[in-house]
């Protein structure tokens, strides 16, 4: 994916573009969330990323699950579409990114216990306890699948 948004980044420089990302909410037995420490920003967020030329959402999201996370996953069902992500990276680039969040469950897999290019660390967290995050929309994206738990699983 990086060649992909490489290639339209030598087209148009820093000018902000928009992006599609798929993401999802994994819960432990405790209901706490799994998000991964960026290796890009230094910051938390949901695994996930873009999605590449001709993938669907839910397939960004099962690869995504895997290359950021090791885990296999199932999607269980959306949670929502998210189009205000606004996110500028270290090297200036801007882009919005439109997301796609899903409750996911773990079906096979180990997760990650070493740093890979994307991620330096993965923890779970409590809804209520949560680390620096991304950008607003990470932010709202947990903030709906804490919605979801308080009203499905409590």
């Amino acid at each position: 994916m990086a060649n992909y948004i490489q290639e339209i980044r030598a087209l148009v420089g820093h000018k902000p573009i928009i992006l599609n990302a798929s993401g999802g909410i994994l819960l432990n037995d405790r209901q706490q969330v799994l998000l991964n420490l960026r290796t890009d920003t230094h910051n938390w967020s949901l695994p996930g990323g873009y999605l590449e030329y001709g993938e669907t959402f839910d397939q960004a999201c099962i690869r995504e699950y895997k290359e950021d996370a090791g885990l296999d996953v199932a999607i269980v069902q959306p949670l929502g579409l998210f189009d205000q992500g606004y996110t500028t990276y270290p090297n200036g680039d801007q882009a919005q990114v439109i997301s796609r969040l899903y409750l996911v469950r773990p079906t096979g897999g180990h997760q990650l216990d070493h740093a890979t290019d994307e991620t330096l660390d993965l923890q779970y967290f409590s809804f209520d306890d949560l680390p620096p995050l991304l950008n607003q929309q990470t932010a709202d994206m947990l903030a709906a699948g804490r919605r979801y738990c308080q009203e499905h699983l409590d």
